[in-house]
Protein backbone atom coordinates (compact mmCIF):
# COMPACT_ATOMS: atom_id res chain seq x y z
CA UNK A 1 0.00 0.00 0.00
CA UNK A 2 1.32 3.46 -0.88
CA UNK A 3 1.88 5.60 2.18
CA UNK A 4 0.65 9.20 2.21
CA UNK A 5 3.24 11.93 1.92
CA UNK A 6 2.88 12.75 5.62
CA UNK A 7 4.01 9.23 6.57
CA UNK A 8 7.56 9.91 5.36
CA UNK A 9 10.04 11.49 7.75
CA UNK A 10 12.09 14.51 6.81
CA UNK A 11 15.21 12.37 6.70
CA UNK A 12 13.65 10.31 3.93
CA UNK A 13 13.35 13.52 1.91
CA UNK A 14 17.12 14.18 2.18
CA UNK A 15 16.54 16.98 4.69
CA UNK A 16 14.63 19.24 2.30
CA UNK A 17 14.96 22.46 4.27
CA UNK A 18 18.77 22.17 4.36
CA UNK A 19 18.79 21.24 0.70
CA UNK A 20 16.77 24.35 -0.08
CA UNK A 21 19.51 26.61 1.29
CA UNK A 22 22.00 25.00 -1.07
CA UNK A 23 19.95 25.58 -4.21
CA UNK A 24 21.63 27.53 -6.99
CA UNK A 25 20.80 31.22 -7.12
CA UNK A 26 19.41 31.04 -10.63
CA UNK A 27 15.82 31.48 -9.55
CA UNK A 28 13.81 34.51 -10.67
CA UNK A 29 14.83 37.40 -8.42
CA UNK A 30 13.02 40.15 -10.32
CA UNK A 31 11.03 40.93 -7.18
CA UNK A 32 13.68 41.68 -4.60
CA UNK A 33 12.41 40.84 -1.11
CA UNK A 34 12.90 38.27 1.65
CA UNK A 35 13.21 34.61 0.66
CA UNK A 36 9.54 33.95 1.37
CA UNK A 37 8.52 36.44 -1.31
CA UNK A 38 5.43 35.22 -3.18
CA UNK A 39 5.75 31.75 -4.69
CA UNK A 40 9.54 31.40 -4.70
CA UNK A 41 9.88 29.24 -1.60
CA UNK A 42 6.63 27.35 -2.26
CA UNK A 43 7.54 26.48 -5.83
CA UNK A 44 11.05 25.29 -5.00
CA UNK A 45 10.04 23.25 -1.99
CA UNK A 46 7.18 21.74 -3.96
CA UNK A 47 9.46 20.71 -6.81
CA UNK A 48 11.96 19.18 -4.38
CA UNK A 49 9.23 17.20 -2.62
CA UNK A 50 7.93 15.89 -5.91
CA UNK A 51 11.42 15.06 -7.13
CA UNK A 52 12.33 12.89 -4.14
CA UNK A 53 8.91 11.47 -3.28
CA UNK A 54 8.04 10.54 -6.84
CA UNK A 55 4.94 10.91 -8.93
CA UNK A 56 3.39 7.76 -7.44
CA UNK A 57 2.61 9.73 -4.29
CA UNK A 58 0.85 12.65 -5.89
CA UNK A 59 -2.90 12.94 -5.29
CA UNK A 60 -5.01 11.98 -8.27
CA UNK A 61 -6.53 15.12 -9.80
CA UNK A 62 -8.90 15.07 -12.72
CA UNK A 63 -7.82 17.15 -15.71
CA UNK A 64 -11.13 18.12 -17.25
CA UNK A 65 -12.73 21.59 -17.62
CA UNK A 66 -11.92 22.27 -13.99
CA UNK A 67 -10.69 20.12 -11.14
CA UNK A 68 -13.31 19.04 -8.62
CA UNK A 69 -10.96 19.94 -5.77
CA UNK A 70 -9.08 23.02 -6.99
CA UNK A 71 -8.18 24.31 -3.53
CA UNK A 72 -6.56 20.99 -2.62
CA UNK A 73 -4.77 20.99 -5.94
CA UNK A 74 -3.46 24.51 -5.32
CA UNK A 75 -2.17 23.51 -1.89
CA UNK A 76 -0.37 20.51 -3.35
CA UNK A 77 1.29 22.63 -6.02
CA UNK A 78 2.55 25.29 -3.60
CA UNK A 79 3.55 22.93 -0.77
CA UNK A 80 4.29 19.52 -2.27
CA UNK A 81 2.08 17.86 0.35
CA UNK A 82 -1.55 17.15 1.06
CA UNK A 83 -1.52 17.24 4.87
CA UNK A 84 -2.21 20.56 6.58
CA UNK A 85 -0.97 21.73 9.95
CA UNK A 86 -2.43 24.26 12.36
CA UNK A 87 -0.76 27.58 11.83
CA UNK A 88 0.71 29.23 14.93
CA UNK A 89 0.94 32.65 13.25
CA UNK A 90 -2.81 32.46 12.68
CA UNK A 91 -3.45 31.68 16.33
CA UNK A 92 -1.36 34.69 17.32
CA UNK A 93 -3.36 36.98 14.99
CA UNK A 94 -6.87 35.76 15.74
CA UNK A 95 -10.02 37.87 15.96
CA UNK A 96 -12.77 35.65 17.32
CA UNK A 97 -16.46 36.30 17.96
CA UNK A 98 -18.07 33.14 19.32
CA UNK A 99 -17.33 30.47 16.72
CA UNK A 100 -16.60 33.00 13.98
CA UNK A 101 -12.98 33.86 13.28
CA UNK A 102 -10.80 35.98 11.04
CA UNK A 103 -7.24 37.26 11.12
CA UNK A 104 -6.39 40.45 12.96
CA UNK A 105 -3.70 41.57 10.55
CA UNK A 106 -3.07 44.32 8.02
CA UNK A 107 -2.70 44.08 4.22
CA UNK A 108 1.01 44.89 3.93
CA UNK A 109 1.66 41.97 6.28
CA UNK A 110 -0.89 39.56 4.82
CA UNK A 111 0.20 40.07 1.22
CA UNK A 112 3.78 39.11 2.01
CA UNK A 113 2.75 35.67 3.25
CA UNK A 114 3.00 32.71 0.89
CA UNK A 115 0.01 30.92 -0.63
CA UNK A 116 0.93 27.86 1.45
CA UNK A 117 0.77 29.90 4.65
CA UNK A 118 -2.52 31.46 3.54
CA UNK A 119 -4.21 28.11 2.98
CA UNK A 120 -2.92 26.87 6.32
CA UNK A 121 -4.42 30.00 7.91
CA UNK A 122 -7.71 29.26 6.14
CA UNK A 123 -7.81 25.71 7.47
CA UNK A 124 -6.80 26.82 10.97
CA UNK A 125 -9.63 29.38 10.97
CA UNK A 126 -12.25 26.95 9.67
CA UNK A 127 -11.23 23.64 11.21
CA UNK A 128 -13.95 21.75 13.09
CA UNK A 129 -13.65 21.67 16.87
CA UNK A 130 -11.53 18.83 18.20
CA UNK A 131 -10.41 17.88 14.69
CA UNK A 132 -7.50 18.42 12.37
CA UNK A 133 -7.41 21.34 9.90
CA UNK A 134 -8.36 20.22 6.42
CA UNK A 135 -9.83 21.20 3.09
CA UNK A 136 -13.24 19.50 2.79
CA UNK A 137 -13.80 17.20 -0.17
CA UNK A 138 -16.94 19.10 -1.17
CA UNK A 139 -17.20 22.85 -0.62
CA UNK A 140 -20.58 24.50 -1.08
CA UNK A 141 -21.59 28.13 -1.05
CA UNK A 142 -22.95 29.07 2.40
CA UNK A 143 -26.74 29.12 2.54
CA UNK A 144 -28.61 32.28 3.54
CA UNK A 145 -31.82 31.66 1.61
CA UNK A 146 -32.63 32.50 -1.99
CA UNK A 147 -33.11 36.21 -1.26
CA UNK A 148 -29.85 36.75 0.61
CA UNK A 149 -28.79 39.46 -1.84
CA UNK A 150 -31.57 41.76 -0.66
CA UNK A 151 -29.84 42.22 2.76
CA UNK A 152 -26.15 41.44 2.08
CA UNK A 153 -23.09 43.59 2.72
CA UNK A 154 -21.20 43.86 -0.59
CA UNK A 155 -17.45 44.48 -0.31
CA UNK A 156 -15.76 45.27 -3.64
CA UNK A 157 -12.06 44.46 -4.03
CA UNK A 158 -10.02 45.59 -7.01
CA UNK A 159 -7.62 42.69 -7.75
CA UNK A 160 -5.31 44.91 -9.78
CA UNK A 161 -4.60 47.16 -6.79
CA UNK A 162 -3.20 44.31 -4.69
CA UNK A 163 -1.72 42.23 -7.51
CA UNK A 164 1.96 41.39 -7.91
CA UNK A 165 3.87 44.01 -9.94
CA UNK A 166 6.98 42.68 -11.67
CA UNK A 167 8.77 44.47 -14.54
CA UNK A 168 5.59 45.73 -16.14
CA UNK A 169 3.57 42.57 -15.49
CA UNK A 170 0.52 42.55 -13.22
CA UNK A 171 -0.51 39.11 -11.96
CA UNK A 172 -1.55 36.97 -8.97
CA UNK A 173 -4.59 39.09 -8.13
CA UNK A 174 -6.56 36.03 -7.05
CA UNK A 175 -3.81 34.68 -4.80
CA UNK A 176 -3.49 38.05 -3.13
CA UNK A 177 -7.21 38.45 -2.59
CA UNK A 178 -7.15 35.01 -0.98
CA UNK A 179 -4.50 36.33 1.39
CA UNK A 180 -6.47 39.48 2.13
CA UNK A 181 -9.93 38.01 2.78
CA UNK A 182 -8.63 35.94 5.70
CA UNK A 183 -8.67 39.29 7.56
CA UNK A 184 -12.09 40.47 6.33
CA UNK A 185 -14.84 40.04 8.97
CA UNK A 186 -16.93 36.98 8.24
CA UNK A 187 -20.69 36.92 7.72
CA UNK A 188 -23.36 37.12 10.38
CA UNK A 189 -25.86 34.26 10.47
CA UNK A 190 -28.78 36.23 9.05
CA UNK A 191 -27.04 38.10 6.26
CA UNK A 192 -23.79 37.47 4.40
CA UNK A 193 -20.80 39.55 3.48
CA UNK A 194 -20.25 39.21 -0.27
CA UNK A 195 -16.79 39.74 -1.81
CA UNK A 196 -17.17 41.39 -5.24
CA UNK A 197 -14.23 41.39 -7.66
CA UNK A 198 -13.85 44.53 -9.76
CA UNK A 199 -12.46 42.38 -12.58
CA UNK A 200 -12.80 38.82 -13.79
CA UNK A 201 -12.47 38.91 -17.57
CA UNK A 202 -9.65 40.62 -19.52
CA UNK A 203 -9.55 44.34 -20.18
CA UNK A 204 -9.48 45.42 -23.82
CA UNK A 205 -5.80 46.27 -24.27
CA UNK A 206 -2.57 45.02 -22.68
CA UNK A 207 -4.38 42.90 -20.12
CA UNK A 208 -2.03 41.87 -17.32
CA UNK A 209 0.41 44.75 -17.77
CA UNK A 210 0.87 48.12 -16.08
CA UNK A 211 -0.02 49.94 -19.31
CA UNK A 212 -3.41 48.21 -19.55
CA UNK A 213 -6.66 50.11 -19.76
CA UNK A 214 -9.89 50.53 -17.84
CA UNK A 215 -11.57 47.82 -15.78
CA UNK A 216 -14.87 49.34 -16.88
CA UNK A 217 -14.23 47.57 -20.20
CA UNK A 218 -14.20 43.83 -20.76
CA UNK A 219 -13.24 41.38 -23.50
CA UNK A 220 -15.61 38.43 -23.17
CA UNK A 221 -14.86 34.84 -24.19
CA UNK A 222 -11.12 35.51 -24.03
CA UNK A 223 -10.36 33.64 -20.83
CA UNK A 224 -9.70 35.03 -17.35
CA UNK A 225 -7.77 38.27 -16.89
CA UNK A 226 -4.02 37.70 -16.57
CA UNK A 227 -4.00 40.28 -13.79
CA UNK A 228 -5.81 37.68 -11.67
CA UNK A 229 -3.94 34.49 -12.53
CA UNK A 230 -0.44 33.38 -11.60
CA UNK A 231 2.40 32.88 -14.05
CA UNK A 232 3.90 30.41 -11.58
CA UNK A 233 0.86 28.15 -11.90
CA UNK A 234 0.93 28.07 -15.70
CA UNK A 235 0.99 24.49 -16.94
CA UNK A 236 0.14 23.20 -13.47
CA UNK A 237 -3.28 24.67 -12.83
CA UNK A 238 -5.83 26.09 -15.24
CA UNK A 239 -7.05 29.67 -14.99
CA UNK A 240 -10.58 28.38 -14.36
CA UNK A 241 -9.27 26.21 -11.51
CA UNK A 242 -7.58 29.23 -9.92
CA UNK A 243 -10.91 31.07 -9.94
CA UNK A 244 -12.65 28.04 -8.46
CA UNK A 245 -10.00 27.79 -5.75
CA UNK A 246 -10.64 31.43 -4.81
CA UNK A 247 -14.40 30.85 -4.62
CA UNK A 248 -13.97 27.68 -2.56
CA UNK A 249 -11.77 29.53 -0.09
CA UNK A 250 -14.21 32.44 0.20
CA UNK A 251 -17.12 30.05 0.71
CA UNK A 252 -15.23 28.19 3.45
CA UNK A 253 -14.73 31.51 5.22
CA UNK A 254 -18.48 32.16 5.09
CA UNK A 255 -18.55 34.69 2.24
CA UNK A 256 -20.66 34.91 -0.87
CA UNK A 257 -18.76 36.03 -3.97
CA UNK A 258 -19.49 38.15 -7.02
CA UNK A 259 -17.90 40.06 -9.90
CA UNK A 260 -18.47 43.30 -11.82
CA UNK A 261 -19.88 43.29 -15.37
CA UNK A 262 -20.38 46.38 -17.57
CA UNK A 263 -23.53 46.88 -19.63
CA UNK A 264 -22.41 49.67 -22.00
CA UNK A 265 -21.98 48.19 -25.47
CA UNK A 266 -18.89 50.18 -26.46
CA UNK A 267 -17.16 49.03 -23.27
CA UNK A 268 -17.57 45.35 -24.23
CA UNK A 269 -15.86 43.17 -26.82
CA UNK A 270 -16.37 39.52 -27.74
CA UNK A 271 -12.98 37.96 -28.53
CA UNK A 272 -11.75 41.37 -29.58
CA UNK A 273 -14.55 42.38 -31.93
CA UNK A 274 -17.15 45.08 -31.32
CA UNK A 275 -20.18 44.18 -29.21
CA UNK A 276 -23.79 44.70 -30.32
CA UNK A 277 -26.73 44.05 -27.96
CA UNK A 278 -28.90 43.02 -30.91
CA UNK A 279 -26.47 40.29 -32.02
CA UNK A 280 -24.42 39.39 -28.95
CA UNK A 281 -27.01 38.95 -26.23
CA UNK A 282 -26.32 35.21 -26.02
CA UNK A 283 -22.56 35.76 -25.83
CA UNK A 284 -23.13 38.04 -22.83
CA UNK A 285 -25.43 35.51 -21.15
CA UNK A 286 -22.92 32.71 -21.77
CA UNK A 287 -20.11 34.77 -20.18
CA UNK A 288 -22.25 35.32 -17.10
CA UNK A 289 -23.18 31.64 -17.00
CA UNK A 290 -19.54 30.53 -17.16
CA UNK A 291 -18.64 32.79 -14.23
CA UNK A 292 -21.47 31.34 -12.15
CA UNK A 293 -20.27 27.85 -13.06
CA UNK A 294 -16.85 28.86 -11.66
CA UNK A 295 -18.51 29.39 -8.27
CA UNK A 296 -19.68 33.01 -8.10
CA UNK A 297 -22.99 33.84 -6.41
CA UNK A 298 -23.52 37.42 -7.53
CA UNK A 299 -23.13 39.76 -10.49
CA UNK A 300 -22.75 43.51 -10.00
CA UNK A 301 -23.99 45.27 -13.14
CA UNK A 302 -22.14 48.50 -13.82
CA UNK A 303 -24.68 51.08 -15.10
CA UNK A 304 -27.48 48.79 -13.91
CA UNK A 305 -29.80 51.75 -13.34
CA UNK A 306 -29.67 52.81 -16.96
CA UNK A 307 -31.58 49.84 -18.35
CA UNK A 308 -34.63 51.75 -17.08
CA UNK A 309 -33.49 55.30 -16.39
CA UNK A 310 -30.87 56.98 -18.62
CA UNK A 311 -30.64 60.07 -16.42
CA UNK A 312 -26.98 60.76 -15.59
CA UNK A 313 -25.63 58.08 -17.95
CA UNK A 314 -21.86 58.38 -18.40
CA UNK A 315 -21.12 55.14 -20.24
CA UNK A 316 -20.24 54.63 -23.89
CA UNK A 317 -22.72 52.96 -26.22
CA UNK A 318 -26.21 51.68 -25.57
CA UNK A 319 -27.39 49.38 -22.79
CA UNK A 320 -30.09 46.70 -22.89
CA UNK A 321 -33.59 47.98 -22.29
CA UNK A 322 -35.78 46.93 -19.40
CA UNK A 323 -37.32 43.87 -21.07
CA UNK A 324 -34.03 42.66 -22.50
CA UNK A 325 -32.35 42.93 -19.09
CA UNK A 326 -35.18 41.01 -17.48
CA UNK A 327 -34.74 38.27 -20.10
CA UNK A 328 -30.95 38.19 -19.53
CA UNK A 329 -31.28 37.75 -15.77
CA UNK A 330 -33.93 35.05 -16.18
CA UNK A 331 -31.75 33.14 -18.67
CA UNK A 332 -28.70 33.28 -16.39
CA UNK A 333 -30.70 31.65 -13.60
CA UNK A 334 -32.28 29.09 -15.91
CA UNK A 335 -29.02 28.08 -17.59
CA UNK A 336 -27.08 27.78 -14.34
CA UNK A 337 -29.90 26.28 -12.30
CA UNK A 338 -29.00 28.83 -9.61
CA UNK A 339 -32.13 30.55 -8.31
CA UNK A 340 -30.29 31.87 -5.28
CA UNK A 341 -28.14 34.32 -7.25
CA UNK A 342 -27.95 37.99 -6.38
CA UNK A 343 -28.06 40.61 -9.14
CA UNK A 344 -26.94 44.07 -8.03
CA UNK A 345 -27.77 47.15 -10.09
CA UNK A 346 -25.50 50.16 -9.72
CA UNK A 347 -27.42 53.27 -8.56
CA UNK A 348 -30.79 51.50 -8.72
CA UNK A 349 -33.29 53.12 -6.35
CA UNK A 350 -36.46 51.94 -4.63
CA UNK A 351 -38.70 51.98 -7.72
CA UNK A 352 -40.66 48.79 -8.26
CA UNK A 353 -39.43 48.60 -11.87
CA UNK A 354 -35.98 47.48 -10.68
CA UNK A 355 -37.49 44.66 -8.67
CA UNK A 356 -39.56 43.60 -11.68
CA UNK A 357 -36.43 43.50 -13.87
CA UNK A 358 -34.99 40.89 -11.49
CA UNK A 359 -32.45 42.82 -9.45
CA UNK A 360 -32.00 41.96 -5.78
CA UNK A 361 -30.11 45.04 -4.64
CA UNK A 362 -29.58 48.64 -5.66
CA UNK A 363 -26.73 50.83 -4.45
CA UNK A 364 -26.29 54.38 -3.15
CA UNK A 365 -29.86 54.87 -1.96
CA UNK A 366 -30.46 56.42 1.43
CA UNK A 367 -28.14 58.90 3.09
CA UNK A 368 -25.54 56.82 4.89
CA UNK A 369 -24.29 59.90 6.75
CA UNK A 370 -27.70 60.05 8.44
CA UNK A 371 -28.68 56.99 10.47
CA UNK A 372 -32.33 58.04 10.56
CA UNK A 373 -32.43 58.24 6.76
CA UNK A 374 -31.27 54.63 6.44
CA UNK A 375 -33.70 53.52 9.16
CA UNK A 376 -36.54 55.28 7.31
CA UNK A 377 -35.62 53.57 4.04
CA UNK A 378 -35.55 50.19 5.80
CA UNK A 379 -39.11 50.73 7.04
CA UNK A 380 -40.33 52.09 3.71
CA UNK A 381 -39.00 49.11 1.74
CA UNK A 382 -39.88 46.45 4.33
CA UNK A 383 -42.71 45.01 2.23
CA UNK A 384 -40.40 43.71 -0.50
CA UNK A 385 -38.44 40.56 0.29
CA UNK A 386 -36.67 40.02 -3.06
CA UNK A 387 -35.35 43.53 -3.77
CA UNK A 388 -34.22 46.61 -1.88
CA UNK A 389 -32.06 49.63 -2.57
CA UNK A 390 -29.54 50.42 0.11
CA UNK A 391 -26.79 52.81 1.21
CA UNK A 392 -23.06 52.62 0.68
CA UNK A 393 -19.99 53.48 2.68
CA UNK A 394 -18.13 54.33 -0.54
CA UNK A 395 -17.97 53.25 -4.16
CA UNK A 396 -15.62 53.18 -7.15
CA UNK A 397 -15.69 56.99 -7.38
CA UNK A 398 -14.17 57.73 -3.99
CA UNK A 399 -11.42 60.37 -4.04
CA UNK A 400 -10.04 59.19 -0.69
CA UNK A 401 -10.72 62.45 1.15
CA UNK A 402 -13.44 61.13 3.49
CA UNK A 403 -12.11 61.10 7.05
CA UNK A 404 -12.04 57.94 9.17
CA UNK A 405 -14.80 59.12 11.52
CA UNK A 406 -17.12 59.84 8.59
CA UNK A 407 -16.48 56.35 7.16
CA UNK A 408 -17.20 54.74 10.54
CA UNK A 409 -20.43 56.74 10.80
CA UNK A 410 -21.52 55.58 7.35
CA UNK A 411 -20.61 51.97 8.14
CA UNK A 412 -22.64 52.16 11.34
CA UNK A 413 -25.70 53.30 9.38
CA UNK A 414 -25.23 50.52 6.84
CA UNK A 415 -24.83 47.74 9.42
CA UNK A 416 -27.45 48.81 11.96
CA UNK A 417 -29.98 51.06 10.18
CA UNK A 418 -33.03 48.82 10.71
CA UNK A 419 -35.39 47.66 13.43
CA UNK A 420 -35.71 44.04 12.28
CA UNK A 421 -32.86 42.05 10.72
CA UNK A 422 -35.19 40.68 8.05
CA UNK A 423 -35.70 44.26 6.88
CA UNK A 424 -32.01 45.12 6.68
CA UNK A 425 -31.09 47.01 3.53
CA UNK A 426 -28.25 45.83 1.31
CA UNK A 427 -25.15 47.99 1.57
CA UNK A 428 -22.09 48.52 -0.57
CA UNK A 429 -18.51 49.33 0.36
CA UNK A 430 -14.97 49.10 -0.95
CA UNK A 431 -11.90 47.27 0.31
CA UNK A 432 -10.49 50.53 1.64
CA UNK A 433 -13.49 50.96 3.93
CA UNK A 434 -11.92 48.12 5.91
CA UNK A 435 -8.23 48.52 4.98
CA UNK A 436 -7.57 52.19 4.14
CA UNK A 437 -5.55 52.97 1.03
CA UNK A 438 -2.86 55.61 1.04
CA UNK A 439 -4.39 59.08 1.49
CA UNK A 440 -6.15 60.54 -1.55
CA UNK A 441 -5.79 57.51 -3.79
CA UNK A 442 -8.82 57.73 -6.06
CA UNK A 443 -10.73 54.48 -6.57
CA UNK A 444 -12.01 55.60 -9.98
CA UNK A 445 -8.48 56.29 -11.19
CA UNK A 446 -7.39 52.89 -9.85
CA UNK A 447 -10.17 51.32 -11.91
CA UNK A 448 -9.04 53.22 -14.99
CA UNK A 449 -5.27 52.65 -15.04
CA UNK A 450 -2.85 50.90 -12.67
CA UNK A 451 -0.27 53.63 -13.26
CA UNK A 452 -2.44 55.86 -11.08
CA UNK A 453 -1.12 54.00 -8.04
CA UNK A 454 1.47 56.62 -7.28
CA UNK A 455 1.46 55.84 -3.59
CA UNK A 456 4.39 53.43 -3.96
CA UNK A 457 6.35 54.58 -7.03
CA UNK A 458 7.75 51.07 -7.09
CA UNK A 459 5.94 48.90 -9.59
CA UNK A 460 8.81 46.42 -9.93
CA UNK A 461 9.38 46.08 -6.21
CA UNK A 462 6.55 43.92 -4.97
CA UNK A 463 6.65 44.44 -1.25
CA UNK A 464 7.28 48.19 -1.46
CA UNK A 465 4.14 48.36 -3.54
CA UNK A 466 2.06 46.90 -0.71
CA UNK A 467 3.63 49.25 1.83
CA UNK A 468 2.88 52.16 -0.49
CA UNK A 469 -0.64 51.49 -1.70
CA UNK A 470 -2.09 50.95 1.78
CA UNK A 471 -2.15 53.43 4.63
CA UNK A 472 0.18 51.91 7.22
CA UNK A 473 -0.16 54.67 9.81
CA UNK A 474 -1.25 53.98 13.38
CA UNK A 475 -4.44 55.93 12.65
CA UNK A 476 -5.30 53.58 9.79
CA UNK A 477 -4.63 50.52 11.93
CA UNK A 478 -6.81 51.91 14.71
CA UNK A 479 -9.54 52.55 12.14
CA UNK A 480 -9.45 48.92 10.99
CA UNK A 481 -9.83 47.81 14.62
CA UNK A 482 -12.91 50.02 14.93
CA UNK A 483 -14.34 48.42 11.78
CA UNK A 484 -13.71 44.99 13.30
CA UNK A 485 -15.53 46.05 16.46
CA UNK A 486 -18.57 47.11 14.41
CA UNK A 487 -18.74 43.80 12.58
CA UNK A 488 -18.23 42.03 15.91
CA UNK A 489 -21.20 43.90 17.35
CA UNK A 490 -23.32 42.89 14.36
CA UNK A 491 -22.36 39.25 14.77
CA UNK A 492 -23.05 39.29 18.51
CA UNK A 493 -26.47 40.86 18.00
CA UNK A 494 -27.61 38.94 14.94
CA UNK A 495 -25.62 35.70 15.22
Amino acid sequence: MIKPVSAYKTSNLLNINNFFTALPKSVDNSCVANENNFLKFDKQKSEINKLFIGKAFQPSFKAYYGDSQPLKKLFWIVSGRDDIYEDNWTKEHLYQVGHKKWLNAFPAELLKRTPEQTIQSLCTLTKPDYDYPRIPFNIFTPYYGNNWGRRANYIEINPRVIAKYDNGRVSEGLLNIMKLITAVPTSANFYPNCIVLSQLYPSLHCDGYTNTDSLYCVNLHSGISKALTSDGLKGKMGDDEQVKAFNDMAHLLGFKTGFRMPLSSQQIRVQGRDFDWRKDENAYIDACEWAIDLGFDCIYFDSGKHVFDMNGYCGHGNVPDREQMKYILTKIKDKTGRYDLSFVGEKCDDRVEFRDIGYNAGTDWGKADNFESVLWESKKQSGYMSYAAGPEVSNDNDDGSLCFNARLNRLNSCLFGFENVSKKLPCYMQMHDIFPLSPFLNTHELMMYPKQMNGSNAYTECERHYDGVFNTSDYAKKYTQEVYHMFEKAIRIFG
